[in-house]
């Protein structure tokens, strides 16, 4: 490894650690938002709503936030989110300490929502930071390494996982959502001064922005995405896939609270999400072999086979084991489209490309959610809670307040699984492999920092 390599890992490291830390804040703050909500409401339906908003914000902005990161300094970028982010919080927080509690969670009344609003514009910026640093990716790290740098990514997300289950639960449960606000606040402070202490090669160029168009370029991102055969297909698939997540996102939580506490909740999604962090240390230290495709799609089949089974009765064990094993799987998946992209597509789209497939991929998610959430509040809970439900399902659920919510999950699963063993089948599977094996390793790590700096630097 050149000296150069090694430092531009070391700064790779330091990003990666900050951005696990904003990403623990507001995942920690959402999660308590969305806890706190459904235990004084009981609405799934609300949930859902919160859920799904999430998703759709993060669909309807990062084709723009793909274009900023491809327009400006990567560094630049993560300071300006964490800026947002944190600003966001403060809003939020001085909202929460105007307003009694009774008040501000009437869904009928203005204030919940613009609540809501407000830390969901915090957590959706923290996006365009996670856009930057797959790009950072490309710019800091060797093509052979990349597969495994995508799993460190994953495995600092089940770290996140895991602290922000434990800590939301025991917040809400024990401290009350007030003095949660306050401490991601806190969290996010530190994170955003951390950036400023930080610096890599690309940051000596001027800013990129002055001399290319900062415009959302959907035009220019399909044409790259359509020029590599199979790339498109690989997209579609992953945003079928969030589709049929949506009910999953929509549904999880309750379910869970159905069963346990939200302390227990808490800390047995920590446990579960423990799952997250060996998926994504095997990646790290394996990689993903050479179709990245092939594990992809047969991660996807495990996944959905493990959602058909593991609310199949109401027993907390089966529940936290079900979730630790998809958790593991979910890192090889995350890991692989992120490494195709990083090989497939040059450098200065990778940020357009990257933001369009986040957009395409989560707008599926909350379309659904925004169904489910609904029909399963006013007809399948209630039908499955009948007397009429209740013999329909005792054969094949068992008994339970939960089996209506249980009877969504595994039809998703189901047409997860078959969904992506038909796409073995596709010509579009065959061409992606094709291209996947035929692309040029873009590979600009190992030249001194002056060249490196250059080649990151030419324009589009």
């Amino acid at each position: 490894m050149t000296a150069t390599a090694a430092a531009n890992r070391r700064i790779f490291t330091h990003l990666l650690a900050n951005t696990a830390v904003a990403n623990v804040t507001t995942s920690y703050l959402w999660f308590a938002l969305t806890f706190w909500v459904y235990l004084e409401t009981r609405s799934v339906l609300a949930t859902g709503i919160i859920g799904g908003a999430y998703m759709l914000f993060v669909a309807l902005s990062s084709i723009l936030f793909g274009s900023f990161v491809d327009h400006h300094r990567k560094l630049h970028v993560m300071r300006f989110s964490g800026f947002v982010t944190f600003t966001a919080i403060v809003v939020g927080a001085l909202l929460y300490a105007s307003m009694p509690n009774a008040q501000l969670l009437d869904l009928s009344l203005p204030w919940f929502w613009l609540f809501t609003a407000i830390l969901l514009a915090g957590a959706v910026i923290e996006h365009m930071r996670n856009i930057a640093l797959s790009t950072v990716v490309t710019i800091l790290i060797e093509d052979d390494k990349r597969a495994n740098a995508n799993g460190l990514v994953g495995t600092v997300q089940g770290l996140a996982l895991i602290v922000t289950s434990v800590f939301s639960g025991l917040s809400v449960g024990f401290l009350g959502m007030g003095w949660t606000i306050l401490i991601a606040l806190v969290l996010t402070a530190v994170a955003l001064l951390h950036l400023f202490t930080l610096s890599f090669p690309e940051e000596q160029l001027p800013e990129r922005g002055a001399n290319l168009r900062a415009s959302v370029d959907l035009r220019g991102s399909i044409g790259v995405i359509t020029a590599a055969a199979g790339l498109l297909a690989l997209i579609v698939f992953s945003t079928f896939n969030n589709l049929i997540g949506g009910a999953y996102m929509a549904l999880m939580d309750p379910y869970a609270l159905e069963l346990m506490s939200v302390q227990a909740w808490g800390a047995g999604f920590a446990f579960a999400s423990t799952g997250f962090l060996v998926g994504g240390a095997l990646i790290a230290k394996f990689g993903l072999g050479s179709n990245p495709i092939r594990t992809m799609l047969l991660i996807c089949v495990i996944a959905g086979g493990l959602g058909a089974v593991f609310v199949i009765r109401e027993h907390v064990w089966l529940y936290l084991l079900g979730i630790w094993l998809w958790m593991a799987l979910f890192p090889a998946a995350e890991a692989a489209e992120q490494t195709i992209i990083q090989r497939v597509v040059p450098l200065e789209r990778q940020g357009r490309v990257f933001g369009f497939a986040m957009a395409v991929e989560s707008a599926a998610s909350p379309v659904t959610a925004f169904i489910v959430a609904p029909l399963a509040e006013f007809w399948i809970i209630p039908w499955s809670r009948s007397d009429d439900g209740r013999v329909a399902l005792d054969p094949w659920l068992g008994q339970g307040e939960a089996r209506g919510i249980a009877l969504v999950l595994i039809v998703a699963g189901l047409i997860m699984a078959a969904a992506a063993l038909l796409a073995f089948l596709t010509p579009a599977y065959r061409n992606l492999v094709e291209t996947y094996r035929a692309s040029t390793p873009t590979d600009i790590t190992g030249t001194e920092s002056g060249d490196a700096v250059a080649m990151s630097g030419e324009g589009v």
